[in-house]
């Protein structure tokens, strides 16, 4: 914590009169820099908010968990700002979550007219976070996990703890008795993070326990290479894609290397916040359908953005899915045009067919659901060969007018997984086997 201290006094200079936003979710993360800034505070009177955000997901505790904090600052004489998330859209859930929670630390730091926001990320954060994409797969960008420093309209994200790993963390709370809750949910394997954090991360620190250090600079390095190559494409991107629409004769004339990273640029450009959203695949479909021969076609990208290309250009367009095509990749969250969803669940005791349990061992991530293509075939749980998709539409009964919108699940080699609501692949799995994935159609 000395250095998260001496990067907030020395480095960014926060001196006497400023304003300070802090997020805080009452976890020993959180708490540590809350405790911190408070030593802050009393040094060189400066004037610290708290700000609590109540994600209502129906965790036991949220509740008090924001009254904890509350006190705390009472106690400590900061001011606190709360808020509870009421209800969320049709959005993915953890996107729309950061974005609300995002939004109203945004509202705090300008009722204030702060210079800071702080949050507590910290070494394992972003080990877990480079480590995560690298897997999935992503942009440049995302590839360096997140900054120390960023700059905003009017205010600076600073995340002081990046340095600081989770175990100093915990040290620094346990010596200044420090109280903090814990979200049972991050001990859970069935999220990603959870097993980077329990198992691979640790294995990390085997060999190195300042390997924190090594992703930092990774990340810092990485962040200035793609920095300079943003200059360099942004030096053509009048030319190549004005008004948000790609000029395909000009794009081919760049070398391979440019074209992919004007399909990032404007991906990044796109998605900001919510690049967790993208992988190298997505960009990958892009330069597929810039590169195509088709004249007329389009694909979709998260968050209902289409990508269409007509001749000689590339439009991007926000729209509600409402053809009778699409191929969306499932990150957490898929509002189906059919009015169903597709949801990846933390756990269920379903066993229907609107319930399909998938493991990396049988199948290639990342999933897809797509709507059906000719001489599609499933291997049908239970039975031996496969069977034509377009049979089980007809065994089922399902209207001919249904059929061409009825989501069809695939992983990334094409091949079918699952078909929502109607039948699952050999590659399902029981309650009791091992499985890395749960899929819930509704």
């Amino acid at each position: 914590m000395d250095k998260a201290y001496e990067f907030l006094m020395n480095e960014i200079h926060i001196k006497y009169g400023d304003s300070v936003v802090l997020g805080v979710s009452g976890g020993p993360d959180s708490m540590a820099l809350l405790h911190l800034m408070i030593r802050i505070k009393k040094a060189i009177d400066i004037e610290v908010i708290c700000v609590h955000v109540n994600h209502n997901t129906g965790r036991p505790g949220q509740a008090e968990e924001q009254e904890a904090v509350k006190k705390y600052c009472k106690n400590n004489n900061i001011v606190f700002e709360g808020m509870t998330i009421e209800d969320y859209g049709d959005d993915n859930f953890h996107n729309e979550a950061r974005s609300k929670r995002y939004h109203y630390f945004e509202k705090i730091v300008r009722k204030y007219n702060a210079k800071y926001l702080l949050t507590a990320h910290h070494g394992d954060d972003l080990i877990e976070t480079i480590l995560m994409r690298i897997v999935r797969g992503s942009t440049l960008r995302g590839y360096s996990g997140f900054s120390k420093i960023v700059k905003m309209d009017g205010y600076t994200i600073l995340r002081p703890l990046i340095n600081t790993t989770k175990e100093e963390i915990i040290e620094y709370d346990k010596k200044n008795k420090i109280p903090y809750a814990l979200d049972s949910s991050n001990s859970k394997d069935v999220y990603t993070r959870n097993r980077f954090r329990k198992y691979i991360v640790p294995e990390f620190k085997k060999e190195d326990k300042n390997v924190h250090n090594k992703f930092y600079k990774f990340s810092k390095t990485l962040l200035e290479y793609n920095n300079y190559i943003d200059k360099q494409v942004e030096k053509i991107i009048p030319k190549v894609l004005p008004q948000n629409i790609l000029n395909i004769e000009e794009f081919n004339k760049l070398e391979k290397v440019i074209q992919m990273k004007v399909i990032y640029y404007f991906l990044e450009k796109t998605y900001q916040d919510d690049l967790m959203l993208i992988t190298d695949h997505h960009a990958e479909l892009l330069y597929a359908l810039i590169v195509s021969k088709k004249p007329n076609a389009y694909i979709y990208l998260p968050n209902n953005l289409k990508a269409v290309k007509s001749y000689n250009n590339l439009t991007f367009i926000q729209e509600e899915i409402n053809n009778n095509e699409y191929e969306i990749e499932i990150i957490k969250y898929v509002n189906l045009p059919n009015g169903k969803n597709i949801e990846v669940v933390s756990s269920s005791k379903e066993n229907s067919n609107n319930i399909c349990r998938l493991s990396n061992e049988d199948i290639s991530f990342p999933l897809r659901v797509r709507t059906r293509m000719e001489g599609d075939k499933i291997n049908i749980k239970g039975m031996l060969g496969s069977k034509k998709i377009s049979d089980i539409f007809i065994d089922e009964k399902i209207p001919t007018h249904e059929r061409d919108m009825w989501p069809i699940v695939v992983d990334s080699n094409n091949v079918v997984v699952w078909i929502p609501g109607l039948k699952k692949s050999k590659f399902d799995k029981s309650k009791e086997e091992k499985y890395d994935i749960i899929l819930k159609y509704y």
